[in-house]
Order: C-alpha cells, then structure tokens, then sequence
C-alpha cells in the first residue's frame, strides 16, 4: 500500500492508497460529528469551507436526499471556473453520504456519469470528536492517479482545516 501523508499548521489529513482505484482520506475534528454534518451539507457553510484558500465560491446546490443532486462552482485564484457535481446514492443523516462526483471539463466531451468517481464520507464520533473518512472510489488506477497529480491533497487539506473551524465554531 502507497502512503502520503502531509501535515498543515492546524491539523492534517491523512491520504492512503488502499487500492490502485481508491483513495482514503482520514481527518480527525475537534467537534461532535452532528456539527461536523451539518458543516459537510449545509450550502451556507460548505460556501466557506470547500474552496479552501484556492477562490470564491459563487454557486453551492444540494439537494440532499437520495437521487439529489449537487452542484458546486468556484472562481479559482487565477480567475477561472472549476465546477463539480454529482448525485446522492445513500445519506444516512450525521453517519454516512454516498455521492457521485464529476469535474466539469469545460474542453471535454459529455461526460460519462457511470465512470464518475463514488465518494463515501462516514462521520464516527468518538469521546465529542470526530473522524471523517472519505473514501474516494475511482473506475481506474488512471483516473485514481489522475485525481491525485490534479493537486487535489493540497486543496483538500486547506478545506479540512476550514471545515475543522467551521464545525468547532458551531458549538
């Protein structure tokens, strides 16, 4: 099994490699998972967390429940667009989401949803503290690599340690 791991000032995530087509990350907060949750679905609080310090979010969709959809857009640093989006295959409220999630190439053809990636985030509580895991589910050891040479650990653990004040401030 590959590792990475990369520490940041405030905390840090932990990326491994269980599979050529899977990526886990594991992060631990300091704040009972239900405000961990509810910082994770919210549209409000996920537009200040998801872009982590990389731009400004301008459209956060969720439509949360099973077949919903959502939808997140941001303007970069360098003043471009990234978009995501994807739909809910599973939602166990303050437990666990399975979502689908697609980038939407702006240079691609139509996407293939049924090659889309599956995350499953699951959220355990232990002693008022939370360990999210997000396990990324790929089709391919090429689209896995692909989602990692994409810069994706450095951006997701500015997120995580966004996400980690917004869900202790919610106390």
């Amino acid at each position: 099994m590959a590792e990475m791991t990369k520490k940041t000032s405030s905390g840090s995530a932990k990326v491994t490699l269980p599979t050529d087509e899977q990526i886990l990350i594991t992060r631990e907060f300091d704040a009972p998972r239900h405000l961990v949750y509810r910082a994770w679905t919210t549209p409000e609080l996920v537009e200040r967390w998801w872009s982590g310090h990389r731009g400004t979010m301008t459209s956060v969709e969720i439509d949360l429940r099973v077949g919903g959809r959502w939808r997140y857009v941001l303007v970069a640093n360098g003043g471009f667009e990234v978009a995501f989006h994807g739909e809910y295959r599973e939602i166990v409220p303050n437990e666990r989401i399975v979502t689908t999630e697609m980038y939407e190439d702006p240079d691609a053809e139509a996407p293939n949803e049924s090659a889309a990636p599956v995350n499953t985030v699951t959220f355990t509580e232990v002693d008022g503290r939370t360990i999210l895991t997000l396990l990324v589910q790929t089709t391919s050891k090429e689209l896995r690599d692909a989602i990692l040479d994409s810069g994706m650990e450095v951006g997701m653990q500015e997120q995580m340690d966004v996400l980690a004040e917004i869900a202790a401030s919610l106390r």
